[in-house]
């Protein structure tokens, strides 16, 4: 296993760090970023920008808009722009449009690819995942998805309620999971359909406040009531939603690790350098061995997150199953991610509660990462089963 980098992808990390430290730092502060997310006006003026330094879209194949990047190239780009919460809006890589853009590059038709990835490649529009249902519903338990599609004529009809659907609101276009009887389109199982949010039969209850604020369009309950979404507009094959949702979350979940591991380094990056400057009892902080060994912890963390993300996405790029890895990656380095902004905040005292430093920022938005994607518990529970079916890691 190969870690070094070709050429040509230091010379893009270093496009990119320089392009976050010089051109979207300064933005970090805009009023124009809510409870919900940074507002559309400011979305498209980040665009704008990571577009015109020729970063837009690195995960997406050239002939849609994008770099064409693989597995390992994204980690080190991905990382880079994280260091600021605004860098993968400005990249065009952020949550969910990215893992959306990878699923309909990977199994959406040409005339899908034409009418909703070429949009979303040039940050034109916005999309949201139908997938994780409020109690009783699918959550953790995707067996338990109770949103239901039937047919009728050449229409399939949809009802059913989704929450916690990231960037719904503003989105124009959505895809949605629901449950469908065995068709002649497909046998019985979870389909995918692709719907504008626009269509009759879509409503919006609710934006739910949440602890992250992050995300473009927040987190929203939506309704699908007589929703009526052509057989035509079915993505993939109708039964294969679970098998595609694999083939979105796997890599998704592996990308999540790569952008908070650009904040952790951004929150230590902090931390190390008050910890230099801040003098306390006749010396600087980062003297005492309890400051000194949180920061040596954090490089332990930080380093050991890098290497799990780059080698998971060895695996990824070498076409093998990886969901056993991403499972694996995503608790490791949600959780030594989580470690490393806490004790940055602890580093930093009072200071680090305040938003005279981005870390209570990162602090916000990093928990929940510990739960979305599917929650820690359940990739363990899954990770244990796998080791006492097979007897092998």
């Amino acid at each position: 296993m190969d870690f070094s980098l070709p050429e040509e992808i230091n010379t893009l990390k270093e496009r990119t760090e320089r392009f976050i430290r010089d051109k979207i730092l300064p933005f970090e502060g805009d009023p124009r970023q809510g409870p919900h997310g940074p507002s559309e006006e400011l979305r498209r003026e980040l665009l704008a920008l990571g577009r015109e330094a020729g970063l837009l879209t690195p995960h997406i194949g050239r002939e849609w808009g994008g770099l064409g990047l693989d597995t390992r190239g994204m980690a080190v780009i991905f990382e880079a722009a994280g260091y600021s919460p605004l860098g993968p809006v400005a990249l065009n890589i952020a949550a969910p449009d990215e893992a959306n853009m990878h699923l309909l590059e990977k199994i959406a038709e040409e005339r899908h690819k034409e009418r909703w990835l070429l949009p979303l490649a040039r940050g034109e529009i916005r999309s949201c995942f139908a997938m994780t249902e409020p109690p009783p519903g699918a959550g953790a338990d995707p067996s338990l998805l109770s949103t239901t599609a039937r047919r009728e004529k050449d229409y399939f009809v949809i009802d059913g309620r989704k929450w916690l659907i990231t960037g719904a609101l503003g989105a124009d276009l959505g895809i949605v999971m629901a449950r469908n009887e065995s068709d002649g389109m497909g046998p019985a199982g979870a389909t995918m359909f692709l719907s504008p949010m626009n269509a009759e039969g879509i409503t919006i209850e609710r934006i739910l406040d949440s602890l992250d604020q992050g995300f473009s369009g927040g987190h929203a309950v939506i309704r699908f009531e007589g929703l009526k979404v052509p057989e035509s507009e079915v993505l993939g094959r109708v039964g294969e939603g679970f098998r595609y949702a694999q083939v979105r979350l796997a890599p998704a979940r592996l990308t999540h690790c790569m952008r908070w591991l650009g904040a952790a380094c951004r929150a230590h990056h902090v931390a190390s350098q008050y910890a230099r400057h801040r003098t306390a009892f006749g010396k600087p902080i980062g003297e005492h061995e309890g400051v000194g060994f949180m920061l040596a912890d954090n490089e332990m963390d930080i380093l050991t997150s890098r290497l799990v993300i780059w080698q998971t996405a060895w695996v990824l790029d070498q076409g093998l199953h990886a969901r056993h890895e991403s499972s694996l990656a995503k608790v490791i380095c949600s959780e030594a991610i989580w470690r490393v902004v806490d004790r940055s905040m602890q580093i930093l005292g009072g200071l680090g509660t305040t938003g005279d430093t981005i870390v209570a920022r990162l602090f916000r938005e990093i928990r929940p990462f510990r739960i979305y994607d599917g929650p820690n518990e359940v990739h363990r529970w899954a990770i244990a089963r796998r080791l006492m079916r097979t007897g092998t890691h």
